[in-house]
């Protein structure tokens, strides 16, 4: 806390009080050298305390959309920079934890760190079966750690409440709650196991994932035996290059793949950061739709996971279908159903910020609007003053995981292909989201259709049972008006005719347009001309006096 308070008080009294004072040009000599030096304090800092503070610093070195590069490149070490526990430890908690000497388990066991993390390090081995694997150890003590980190987050969490603007968008407190969870889970290997599980589930057709396989029998709650398949680290740019994989549509397919795990899935990855993703060649070049070699993403550590109820789902899709279609209409729609807006928030002024901030970034790569002249963001942001002023926003609980995931996903996919453009991968999506919506509508009308079909087409048959039953079964009926009644009957009968000619319009028309859409031409418009038929008879049916 003494490390955060010392920062914040740089920066009010540079960036706010020397900035008064001296103006902005004085107040931003220096800077770049600064925030190295902040960063460098805090990577220290990071390393000795462990835990909750390298995935702290991991998250922010991979925002390199948003930070500046002083801070993310000082920063970036932490990725590899985190020390190991001691060998002859992490063998220890493996003994205990499998209950037999390492000799019997692995007929190999490397001593030396595969990888280091703030919760864990993993050690290659080969199992006495034959199988290489990687084996993924807590750190010992490491629930202190957590549980004392928790604790200091959530005395900030209560003091961040006294401030009203914060009260105000968000329940600090919950989120810690849901960050603590989380992160419980993150030093649970069994809840890790079936989650990486059901990833294997879900993209289990899907060439261009591949999920490592557990080994349930060497593992535990501490300890994780998985398939070992290490291969180029994401950010490992020089291999990807010398391996002949094309960098721009490694960052495409990641990006990709997160909009199927976010919108389709509602299960994602949440910690995407590079030493969690790996590119793996699979031969020499083809021509292949990715040009170059042929490779598949490889996704290991599924201890942060994030899950989309329904509700936020359906309002996620809602909202890229209205960034892909430009709808901000439909924008504010998605921020209803996500709970974003603050009560009496003025939606009209708030659609036509929206309107004009889609214009205004529409089809920019990252480093465009990163470009962008200070002049027309002052301009921007100058005309909307009213809304920065009441920022009538505020965080939904559920978002916590899921920003910060598509926070580093941004930075990666920018590392990756310096003009990364997700425009054209939002458009694209969003067209597909509407068209499922739109296939989803029509089979909802062809269901409904026929459901009405079958009930018309019963109608006339349940009709003539019950007269027969009156002519041939025991009540006797006299009428004095026998052809008033005929002629009643009549219309009844010719009017359920018509309903029944006129859902068999409706259910051709349905199923016409259903085919039609998914590409079934020639039947499309068979189902077309079988509905004009049908509503010819409704129109031009013969009618009796």
């Amino acid at each position: 806390m003494t490390f955060f308070a010392g920062i914040a008080l740089n920066v009010i009294w540079r960036e706010v009080i020397i900035r008064y004072l001296l103006g902005r040009r004085f107040a931003g000599r220096g800077r770049d050298r600064r925030l190295q030096r902040y960063a460098t304090r805090f990577r220290t800092l990071a390393i000795d305390m462990g835990g909750v503070m390298i995935k702290l610093g991991q998250f922010i070195s991979a925002r390199v959309d948003v930070m500046p590069e002083a801070i993310t490149s000082e920063l970036a070490g932490l990725q590899d920079e985190v020390p190991p526990e001691d060998t002859a430890d992490i063998i220890k908690v493996i003994e205990d934890e499998l209950g037999a000497p390492l000799g019997e388990t692995f007929s190999e066991f490397s001593r030396d760190t595969q990888a280091a993390a703030s919760l864990g390090q993993v050690h290659r081995g080969q199992l006495k079966s034959g199988e290489m694997v990687a084996v993924k150890v807590l750190r010992p003590g490491i629930e202190t750690v957590v549980a004392t980190d928790l604790k200091a987050l959530a005395v900030v969490a209560r003091w961040t409440m006294y401030w009203k603007v914060i009260r105000k968008r968000a329940d600090v407190p919950a989120l810690m709650d849901e960050f603590g969870r989380t992160l419980w889970e993150e030093v649970d290997y069994i809840k890790e196991a079936e989650n990486a599980k059901r990833f294997a589930e879900l993209f289990a057709d899907d060439p261009r994932v591949y999920v490592p396989d557990i080994y349930d029998a060497y593992s535990t709650q501490r300890v994780l035996t998985m398939e070992d398949v290490t291969s180029i680290k994401i950010a490992d740019h020089e291999a990807i290059d010398a391996a002949g994989i094309d960098r721009s549509e490694v960052a495409y397919r990641l990006f990709d793949l997160y909009l199927q795990m976010i919108f389709i899935f509602g299960f994602f990855h949440a910690d995407p950061h590079p030493g969690n993703l790996f590119v793996h060649p699979l031969g020499e070049s083809t021509d292949s739709a990715e040009g170059g070699v042929p490779y598949y993403l490889v996704f290991v550590d599924f201890g942060m996971v994030g899950r989309i109820t329904p509700q936020v789902k359906a309002g996620l899709r809602e909202a890229l279908i209205a960034a892909g279609t430009r709808d901000s209409a439909r924008i504010i729609k998605s921020y209803q159903m996500l709970g974003i807006l603050l009560p009496g928030a003025d939606l009209e002024r708030i659609e036509e910020a929206e309107s004009e901030m889609l214009d205004f970034i529409w089809g920019k790569s990252v480093p465009e609007l990163a470009q962008m002249k200070h002049s027309d963001m002052l301009a921007m942001t100058g005309k909307y003053r009213d809304l920065l002023y009441e920022l009538p926003f505020q965080v939904p609980q559920d978002f916590i995981y899921l920003g910060r995931a598509i926070g580093i996903l941004s930075g990666m996919c920018i590392q990756l292909d310096a003009e990364f453009n997700p425009w054209a991968q939002i458009a694209e999506y969003a067209q597909k989201l509407v068209a499922d919506e739109a296939t989803e509508q029509l089979e909802s009308w062809v269901q409904e259709a026929i459901r009405l079909t079958q009930t018309a087409i019963s109608i006339p048959t349940q009709l003539k049972d019950v007269l027969g039953r009156f002519q041939h079964g025991n009540v006797e009926i006299r009428l004095r008006t026998s052809d008033d009644l005929e002629r009643g009957i009549g219309t009844i009968v010719s009017t359920l005719n018509s309903v029944v000619r006129a859902v068999f319009f409706a259910s051709f028309l349905a199923a016409g347009t259903y085919l039609y859409v998914n590409g079934y031409t020639v039947p499309g418009i068979v189902g077309w001309s079988l509905a004009g038929i049908a509503w010819l008879t409704v129109v031009f049916r013969k009618r009796k006096p």
